[in-house]
């Protein structure tokens, strides 16, 4: 792993870029820790905040019905510049929402912006593994995890420092801001326009298998994100300053697992890392829902995030890959799966909580997680045999 991250943080453009990835986390693990806060503060039930949620996905929709519009006109350095700095705003608005209206309309741009700055940089890093051939996919996606744990534990650490969520996410905001200005040249500096051949194509049962899987990997993290505060406060009776925990371990575990999967990835293939990593996380999901305690709670979490470090860089690379498909394309199938999962879990997760209990609710994840291993074994664009990368062929021609 020191190796590894040696060569990566040389390359200035990928470091740059993982640092989006680390932005979008950190904003959201400070959102996750809000959550409870902000349920008390406007009232929701649990059905009502799953409700509320939704628009989330909506707002992904729209992103995505957006997006081959988007790149073809408008370069994707400057997307990324300006789509992450929006982003911050977007989330200082949620967090400090003085009435559901207020929440509802953060929600949905979130969605729409979201999906837009992940196909941007997702995009980007495939052009630079292209042009280096050479694996960046899976510590770009680590970055967002060490984003993600960071959050959690600054969180936690803000908590019993007794600033409140509001103030946390401005302060969150205003560094990130900072850093993404002073890299300002290194992001305008991509001037490509990434162009869509045909539209987004009627994806076929193989590239919708890989969206299931995305959609489950997803949707288990988003759970985790949404649910886990709730589920420490509210089943095990946690105190304020342990809630975020959850979240903190199935963050550090997944950066752990993607900043060594690049290198895993080559040396035991694709297919095994999905197939492995869906049990995983269902035995990680079984932990939690039948834990009686904080502390194997936690140990569950940290499974999951173990079993889903490495899924989505395999799944983002292959979709990048498939034969006919541009590379808005394939991002832009797959992470609409991604993110239906990720923004419509917790939603689901929060109906099934009103009826039978939040511990009911995340052991659908089980028999999800179990599915999509069935799902990766008998997909032909996972494949354990490492192949030489392509050369890079086409328009766009990065820094």
């Amino acid at each position: 792993m020191i190796k590894n991250l040696s060569s990566f943080v040389k390359n200035k453009p990928a470091l740059a870029i993982s640092f989006l990835f680390a932005t979008s986390s950190l904003l959201f693990g400070t959102w996750v820790a809000a959550i409870p806060g902000i349920k008390q503060r406007l009232g929701f039930t649990d059905g009502s905040l799953g409700l509320s949620l939704l628009l989330s996905p909506l707002g992904a929709i729209t992103g995505m019905l957006l997006s081959t519009r988007v790149f073809s006109k408008i370069p994707v350095g400057k997307w990324m510049f300006n789509g992450y700095r929006l982003l911050c705003l977007i989330m200082i608005l949620q967090i400090n929402a003085v009435n559901r209206p207020m929440l509802w309309i953060s929600l949905y741009l979130f969605g729409v912006i979201s999906f837009l700055n992940g196909v941007s940089s997702n995009a980007t890093v495939n052009i630079l593994e292209k042009r280096d051939n050479k694996l960046l996919m899976s510590t770009c996606h680590g970055m967002y995890s060490l984003g993600g744990a960071t959050s959690a534990g600054l969180a936690a650490v803000l908590f019993s420092m007794h600033l409140i969520s509001g103030w946390q996410i401005v302060l969150v905001a205003a560094i990130i801001l900072i850093v993404i200005t002073s890299n300002k040249k290194l992001y305008l500096a991509n001037t490509d326009i990434i162009h869509s051949r045909s539209g987004i194509k009627l994806p076929s049962p193989t590239i919708l298998g890989i969206s299931f899987i995305c959609m489950v990997t997803f949707m288990a993290e988003g759970c985790v994100a949404d649910w886990s505060a709730i589920y420490f406060k509210e089943s095990l009776h946690a105190p304020k300053e342990l809630v975020s925990l959850g979240y903190a371990g199935f963050s550090i575990a997944m950066t752990i697992g993607r900043l060594n999967g690049d290198g895993l990835i080559a040396k035991i293939g694709s297919k095994t890392i999905v197939i492995c990593g869906c049990i995983l996380s269902a035995i990680g999901f079984t932990a939690v829902v039948l834990s009686p305690n904080v502390p194997l709670a936690i140990v569950g979490y940290v499974l999951i995030g173990c079993g889903s470090s490495c899924i989505v860089p395999v799944l983002f690379s292959a979709s990048a890959n498939i034969p006919g498909v541009s590379t808005v394309e394939g991002f832009a199938m797959v992470t609409t799966g991604g993110l239906i999962g990720f923004l419509t879990g917790p939603s689901l997760i929060g109906f099934i909580s009103e009826r039978a209990g939040l511990g009911k609710g995340l052991s659908l994840l089980i028999l999800l997680a179990l599915t999509g291993a069935v799902v990766a074994w008998r997909n032909k664009f996972l494949v354990n045999k490492q192949a030489p990368m392509p050369s890079l062929q086409y328009d766009e021609q990065l820094y």
